[in-house]
């Protein structure tokens, strides 16, 4: 097995005056190290649309997660799904990428646009070769996967983007690739490219688009641990058991609540430093500690970064403010969604005699909660999660 890490991100933006989107992605993980991702392109758009795509998406991803053959894999999807009375073609495009123990990925196009490979900064041209099940122009390539590889995988609204306005042909191919070479040399996670790629093309629409435009990037990058600690354990005696555990964990260390800092602090025999100001009005100061990366507050801290969270799984609006910025959310919301690929929860038990006020809108059931709530979108996120509680 490799050190390496599929981050996988997408985002959409619905045909104009539609509800629903006529391109779905699916994800089906095979174990640790393997992954089916589908995009799918229903035929047209709305509701149609969203239900061919979404049936033909669910259905790929989980035959060939458990194994089935590409050409049993269309078949069933040709016999399944109906036929457009109109044009006589059935289900939908789609763009499987089969990550194979992180060290192969194995691509199948059907009539999506092809997908770009970019490595080492760089337009790749992987071989494709061409294969026909039923009748259906399929290709198919097996590329050995390498650390930096970017692959950008999109529905057709993306190179119809500007068509007969801003292009004469829409954003062609070679266009796309230029833009996204410069967008993979920014650093940024799968998420963030195909958000950068899709808000462009809504950009290219002039904010009305006139197809489904999806874009699902898969970057592969190096494992890197995360640890964090979040509140002091409901057996005192424990507490130097429980910091002996966490910093002995390779990776960067995030301690989350004012108590939680002491026993840090005091077990590392360092000072504890308090920062006095805010760099954000509702998110408390950040503190330092010597051989701690982050100190920050616990319960309102960890809450604005399951905000965070549940955006960048969403439309990622909220990517303008914690990209840059310096309170204790935005920090760990930087090393938790960008940095980190396997992430290790320290969870203390002990009830905070202070969160028991009725009056106040924090108790011992909100800090488990918001443990597990962060956790799962950590996973939707493809980061390995692991919680240890004491």
């Amino acid at each position: 097995m490799n050190d390496l890490f599929a981050d996988i991100g997408y985002k959409s933006v619905n045909h104009d005056g539609e509800q629903l989107c006529g391109d779905h992605v699916e994800i089906v993980e095979q174990g640790e190290n393997s992954t089916v991702i589908v995009l799918a392109d229903g035929m047209g758009s709305g509701v149609k649309a969203s239900i061919l795509s979404t049936l033909t998406s669910k259905i790929l991803s989980t035959m060939l997660a458990e194994g089935l053959s590409i050409e049993d894999c269309v078949q069933t999807i040709a016999q399944t799904l109906p036929v457009c009375s109109v044009r006589g073609v059935a289900y939908s495009t789609f763009t499987i990428i089969h990550l194979i123990e992180n060290d192969v990925a194995e691509l199948i196009q059907f009539d999506n646009p092809l997908t770009i490979l970019i490595r080492d900064g760089q337009n790749y041209d992987y071989p494709k070769y061409e294969m026909n099940i039923g009748g259906k122009r399929i290709f198919k390539s097996n590329i050995k996967l390498r650390e930096g590889d970017i692959f950008v995988a999109m529905s057709d609204g993306c190179p119809h983007a500007g068509l007969g306005t801003v292009y004469n042909f829409g954003w062609e191919r070679p266009q796309i690739i230029e833009f996204m070479e410069t967008v993979a040399a920014g650093g940024y996670t799968a998420k963030t490219m195909s958000t950068i790629l899709v808000d462009k093309c809504y950009e290219l629409y002039g904010g009305k688009p006139g197809d489904d435009a999806t874009a699902c990037v898969v970057k592969i990058r190096s494992r890197e641990p995360m640890n964090l600690l979040f509140g002091p354990p409901s057996n005192r005696n424990d507490a130097d058991n429980m910091m002996a555990l966490f910093f002995s964990k390779a990776g960067k260390h995030i301690v989350c609540g004012g108590t939680t800092a002491s026993i840090a602090a005091k077990y590392l025999g360092k000072p504890l430093k308090a920062s006095i100001s805010f760099e954000q009005s509702d998110v408390p100061p950040i503190a330092t500690i010597e051989g701690v990366d982050l100190v920050t507050e616990g319960v309102i801290t960890v809450n604005k970064v399951l905000q965070y969270a549940k955006d960048y799984l969403a439309d990622n609006k909220s990517y303008e403010q914690w990209s840059f910025k310096h309170d204790g959310a935005s920090l760990i919301s930087r090393l938790l969604f960008e940095e980190a690929t396997d992430i290790n929860f320290y969870v203390g038990r002990a009830i905070n005699p202070a969160h028991q006020n009725p009056e106040l809108p924090i108790n011992f059931n909100i800090k488990m909660n918001l443990v597990q709530e962060l956790s799962e979108c950590l996973r939707k996120m493809n980061k390995r999660i692991k919680v240890s509680y004491f």
